[in-house]
């Protein structure tokens, strides 16, 4: 489909399916990338010659990149085309996963980590401001759910599909495969992708601005405290679960994982219609279910079913909070806010992850649901009370 045809879509209101999807693979395709290795640890210590610990390392390397990248490149890159940006980026990853699975060398693998994740800060920063731009405003919620929704599949299917390729044929040869997705991807994207011009330097709106256009800020807020929340309860589920009686964690987890998905596609059938509305209903059921796993120990159906419910609320909390951030700071300038967001989000899931281990240690396992509860039960109360200009309840 050309560019032109694109146009076409978007001013008849059709949804550009192809294209769309190719932006769901790209994010598929960077999860794969930064959180494969995680799973592959004693592979890669060993093919390394380094303990496991410093392959950990690996992964780290990658979402610090990631995280200080992705504001200064996004300023740096706004001026120009978007679609040679994407194709350069994805460029990047097939050579930075090239590297990695011909690799012996710990320094070398270190150092292409590193890259690949300034790749991933880059990619995060544009994905969303690419598929609203690509769609006419009033599907825009759900663009932007498609595309989302190439996270959750990594991590419920990809990790595994990698790991399982990873076990059977070697570690070099998954990376090998993530290079190839990203070549055919790089062909993908030229085809069936439009190019966006970048910002004119004498309309380009500096980043500090972005910051405080109004509602920015507030959802940005909002992201921290839900994170924040979510994270120090999510990172330490296997002492939950162990402390709860609730059986086995791949359970638990496979059971998040379904409803996640299912989060997913909810949203992208309601975001457009009723944003502020869906958002308050996934961050009250999320408090719900920290209030049910709080209370209610022990193996059986309420918990498992709070588990159930979280992940599917917790679903399309990203997305909800993305599209928000758009409309807020308008499509012109989402990939500014969404690299601000990129980092923000990070940010949340190391302080949570931190927060959680500080409780688990000090209060023990049976504290962190009311750790997260509290901080979501704010986040809702912020997004009920700013209906003006950052959660309004309909797209202006």
């Amino acid at each position: 489909m050309s560019g032109a045809t694109i146009t076409d879509a978007v001013r008849v209101g059709r949804m550009p399916w192809s294209g769309l999807l190719a932006l769901f693979s790209a994010a598929f395709t960077a999860v794969m990338t930064e959180l494969l290795p995680a799973g592959l640890l004693p592979q890669l210590g060993a093919a390394l010659g380094v303990p496991e610990g410093r392959a950990g390392f690996l992964v780290t390397a990658y979402a610090v990149a990631s995280t200080l990248s992705a504001i200064p490149l996004t300023a740096l890159l706004r001026g120009l085309p978007r679609r040679p940006v994407l194709v350069e980026t994805l460029a990047g990853f097939a050579l930075f996963n090239t590297v990695t699975a011909l690799s012996s060398s710990y320094a070398v693998t270190f150092g292409a980590r590193v890259l690949a994740g300034v790749m991933g800060g880059i990619l995060w920063a544009m994905l969303v401001g690419y598929a609203a731009r690509m769609v006419p405003v009033e599907r825009r919620g759900r663009a932007i759910a498609i595309v989302s929704a190439g996270i959750t599949v990594a991590l419920c299917a990809g990790i595994p599909a990698g790991a399982a390729l990873a076990s059977a044929f070697g570690w070099r040869t998954a990376f090998l495969g993530l290079a190839v997705v990203a070549v055919a991807l790089v062909g993908w994207v030229l085809w069936k992708v439009p190019d966006f011009p970048g910002e004119a330097a004498t309309v380009r709106v500096p980043l500090r601005r972005v910051a405080v256009l109004p509602g920015v800020r507030t959802i940005l807020g909002v992201t921290v405290l839900v994170l924040v929340g979510h994270q120090a309860m999510y990172t330490y589920l296997a002492p939950f679960v162990a402390f709860a009686g609730l059986g086995r964690t791949s359970v638990v987890l496979l059971v998040f994982g379904v409803g996640t998905v299912a989060g997913i596609w909810v949203t992208g059938v309601v975001i457009d219609r009723f944003p502020r509305v869906m958002l308050v209903v996934v961050l009250a059921v999320v408090a719900g279910a920290m209030a049910v796993l709080a209370v209610a120990g022990g193996p059986g159906w309420a918990p498992l079913g709070a588990v159930a419910l979280w992940g599917a609320a917790f679903g399309g909390v990203p997305t909800l909070l993305q599209s928000a951030l758009v409309d807020a700071s308008g499509a012109g300038n989402a990939d500014a806010a969404t690299s601000m967001q990129t980092t923000v989000y990070n940010a949340g899931i190391a302080v949570g992850s931190l927060a959680g281990g500080l409780v688990l240690e000090g209060a023990g396992a049976g504290a962190l649901p009311w750790t997260s509860l509290p901080l979501v039960a704010v986040a809702m109360a912020v997004v009920v009370a700013a209906r003006r200009r950052a959660f309004p309840a309909r797209r202006a």
